[in-house]
């Protein structure tokens, strides 16, 4: 790991205190932060509980090649979602990683490769965690779960991880998603690099749908970059256009770029009703079309909130597919 210190002290060995007194560490420093915790664990009885947040994805606005020393990249500009995943982390209470992270791989790698680049010791504590992301439908709740695994262990130890060192820790565990981010940007998931970053808010608003099954982004990689070969002219031209459009923060045009890259990934990961969603999206003025590339979900976007009359056709259109559609906003 190029960017990462090779000093491991402890792995998960326990016994070092994270903070005084067995409480959360948080991002106070110094006398000050020392008279907070002693404040803070006289008000009350039970250990601070150490937490970490991470909002995941609705698919993705953009996802196509991009062209990085000569060789073609997945490169994807996501769609951020208010939903989270969490990780919380009670110091002091006995506890069992193995039971508690069960299935959780590779949250329990990330936390082995936290400890080995700080060099720190897990202290006696209690895991657990929650979320609000479905698992392989597209919603970046791998990633999630990893970036709330180690802001949880950043309160622990009082640290704040730049996003250089989250990429890095990430690159050794899985093709992620840039849900570390506090910005859109353009990203290619299997360097963990971030190509661009685009600074102007993007609010949008979901109608979205769950067409079944689940997708292993890992096993699909080859084909998409097979795919992307044979229509790089299109993905090039949608790829300038969206960053055109991020560039003068016009809604409407990423919109387009959306529905664009959704027509374009038809041709390796198909979504059913996609069809018909292009057919009928003036019916709803729906500004544009979103999919997880390498998920299950399709929805459209609207610039403005739709209202509850508009609510009430879409959730007609969704069930007759045979859906029930959910409503979310998305942007940071």
């Amino acid at each position: 790991m190029a960017m990462l210190r090779q000093q491991y002290i402890g792995g998960f060995q326990r016994g070092m205190p994270a903070a005084p007194d067995g409480t959360c560490a948080g991002s106070a420093s110094g006398e000050a932060g020392h008279a907070e915790s002693a404040a803070a664990a006289s008000r009350h009885a039970s250990p601070a509980i150490c937490s970490g947040v991470c909002h995941g994805t609705l698919g993705e606005l953009l996802q196509g090649p991009y062209e990085h020393d000569g060789e073609l990249h997945i490169g994807l500009i996501s769609l951020p979602v208010r939903k989270y995943s969490w990780v919380h982390f009670t110091p002091g209470e006995a506890g069992d990683i193995d039971v508690e992270l069960a299935g959780k791989d590779k949250c329990r790698r990330a936390i082995e490769l936290y400890l080995r680049h700080y060099g720190k010791r897990l202290p006696a504590g209690r895991w657990s965690h929650d979320s609000e992301l479905l698992l392989g439908k597209g919603m970046a709740s791998s990633t999630a779960d990893l970036v709330a695994t180690i802001r949880c262990l950043d309160r622990i130890f009082g640290l704040h991880s730049p996003a250089p060192v989250i990429a890095a820790l990430l690159r050794e565990i899985e093709r992620s998603d840039s849900v570390f981010l506090d910005t859109h940007a353009l990203y290619l998931s299997g360097r963990q690099e971030i190509v661009r970053a685009f600074d102007a808010p993007v609010r949008l608003h979901a109608c979205y749908i769950d067409e079944g099954g689940t997708v292993e982004t890992e096993k699909v990689a080859h084909p998409l970059l097979a795919h992307y070969q044979r229509n790089l002219p299109a993905y090039r031209h949608n790829l300038d256009r969206a960053i055109d459009a991020f560039a003068r923060h016009d809604l409407r045009r990423i919109c387009e770029c959306s529905t664009r890259s959704a027509e374009l990934a038809q041709g390796v990961i198909a979504k059913r009703h996609f069809e018909v969603l292009l057919e009928r999206q003036r019916d709803f003025a729906a500004d544009g079309i979103v999919v997880a590339h390498t998920g299950s979900l399709l929805g459209y976007l609207f610039i403005a909130r739709p209202d509850p009359a508009r609510m009430g056709e879409l959730s007609s259109f969704f069930r007759g597919l045979g859906h029930q559609c959910r409503f979310a906003e998305t942007g940071l």
